[in-house]
């Protein structure tokens, strides 16, 4: 077990830069050109491609409530040029649709979040690829439905039976073989050792948890394990977490890299249980019951409050921008596409509205997330895009940005928004498919097909009714109809969940 001296104390913590008072090749170039992106060949092919140096985009300056007044609708800045881009792409777990001050959080100041949209674009319809933790990680690096793996049908993976075979191919195996470094730092759950871990699907670097959460400091998870791992070893650090990741995330950006990277960033933050930075004494009290046994200690049913939650959010933010700070640093800022998400809809306290549901259900309060991108190469600042996109999408757009082509033998089931992004291109009509157990959802431009657990099948204009309040589906029976059908298409061709689940 490799290991970090856990009797730092907490003076000392607070001292530290990370501390919470003090935060505030030539393989696949012929794809990256087609996509406009600079690969890494010599100079002389570089010429002949007509590729030019990285033009960068406007700075952006202002509040979060500033900055979406004056948003403008994207368009893409055609004609640029640049290198492959390094991808920082950032998970938050848990967090809610508006959750951040630039949704309409009116409790929560995320400077650095919203400043990430700010300076590039605001996306109000995105979308993780399910309900529930694993299966969107699942969607995120396959591109595909979670439905096409076995690992993918558990909503969320809770044991060591299954996970993400190591045969598949993935956005960090995919661009690795284009050229690119890979890391994965904090949350895997994708399935467990022996059998499945980040360096077995394509990730050079893994330093994080396996499980779908931990207790903060102790790094226990729920079953009582001890879950801080660098690569498949045991890692000794009982800090808390949201720091350590931190930590090593600015280490990796910090980096004199010899090609570009792909760093996925995956916090436990605002998961549960709900302990902030210094909660030391309840940190204590969910140690001992999961010592004891207390199987649900974890959950933190009986904890936490919208000032905690907010305080944890918040840390986030401050999180983000440290790392932000490090890569601004190392003078890679200006090629670095930065994608910040949520894994899916909010927990309990988490601010949703105007949006119905939450967690695991599929209402658009359990699905739509906030996504912020830039990358001042390419993109220009102030814009809000209100396309439809959900988590597979990002894996065909960053593999088409990188370089790097899908395997035809797993098709994605994702589109790639290089085009619209990049050269004003209209991204191809399509429906976004969710399937959870006893849920199901599709969209289609503004209308939405969901069908909850009472077994209802309901229909919902998202542009005059995000609440899905106004069933629609009397009154329009051929339109629900159609989408019905559109829905049981796609899912007849996944695989069945197991009997008896």
């Amino acid at each position: 077990m490799t290991s970090r001296d856990s009797n730092t104390s907490s003076d000392k913590r607070s001292g530290s830069s990370l501390s919470r008072r003090a935060f505030t090749t030539a393989v696949g170039a012929t794809a990256a050109t087609a996509a406009g992106i600079q690969a890494a060949v010599p100079a002389a092919a570089a010429t002949a491609a007509g590729i030019q140096a990285a033009v960068p985009a406007a700075a952006a300056t202002g509040t979060a409530s500033d900055a979406v007044t004056r948003e403008r609708p994207f368009r893409a800045a055609r004609g640029r040029h640049s290198r492959r881009p390094n991808i920082l792409f950032i998970l938050g777990d848990d967090l809610g649709w508006a959750d951040l001050s630039s949704y309409g959080a009116p409790h929560i100041r995320t400077p650095n979040l919203d400043r990430i949209g700010r300076q590039g674009v605001r996306f109000t319809d995105s979308y993780s690829g399910s309900a529930t933790c694993s299966p969107t990680r699942f969607s995120l690096y396959t591109g595909r439905y979670p439905g096409r793996t076995k690992g993918g049908l558990a909503e969320p993976i809770a044991n060591r039976s299954v996970g993400l075979e190591p045969t598949h191919p993935t956005l960090a195996s995919l661009l690795r073989g284009a050229g690119y470094s890979t890391a994965l730092i904090g949350k895997w759950h994708c399935g467990y050792l022996p059998d499945y871990s980040p360096t077995k699907s394509g990730y050079d670097e893994f330093f994080g948890n396996f499980g779908g959460a931990l207790e903060y400091y102790s790094k226990l998870g729920l079953s009582g394990e001890y879950d801080l791992y660098e690569g498949d070893a045991e890692y000794k650090d009982l800090r808390y977490y949201t720091r350590i990741l931190t930590e090593r995330a600015s280490e990796y950006v910090r980096r004199d890299h010899d090609k570009p990277w792909l760093l996925n960033l995956n916090f436990t933050t605002p998961h549960w249980p709900w302990i902030a930075d210094g909660d030391t004494e309840a940190s204590a009290e969910v140690v001992r019951r999961i010592k004891a046994g207390d199987r649900g200690a974890l959950r933190h049913a009986d904890g936490g409050s919208i000032e905690k939650y907010t305080e944890m959010v918040e840390d986030l933010d401050r999180s983000v921008g440290e790392v932000l700070k490090a890569l601004k640093r190392s003078g890679q800022e200006e090629d670095t596409l930065v994608f910040f998400a949520s894994d899916n809809g909010g927990e309990r306290f988490s601010y949703n509205w105007p949006l119905s549901g939450n967690k695991s259900s599929l209402q658009e309060g359990g699905i739509r997330i906030p996504s912020v991108l830039r990358w001042p190469a390419r993109i220009d600042g102030h814009q809000v895009s209100g396309l439809p996109v959900f988590s597979p999408d990002w894996t065909a757009t960053l593999l088409e940005l990188g370089g790097a082509r899908p395997d035809p033998a797993h098709p994605l089931d994702g589109i790639s928004l290089a085009g619209y992004l990049l050269r004003d291109e209209a991204p191809r009509e399509r429906d976004l498919f969710w399937r959870v157990r006893g849920e199901r959802a599709l969209r289609r431009g503004d209308w939405k097909y969901y069908r909850g657990k009472n077994g209802t099948d309901q229909l919902f204009n998202l542009a005059d009714d995000q609440r899905e309040q106004a069933d629609r589906a009397a009154a329009e029976p051929e339109l629900l109809a159609e989408l019905r059908a559109s829905w049981e298409r796609t899912d007849s061709g996944l695989l069945p969940y197991p009997t008896g689940s």
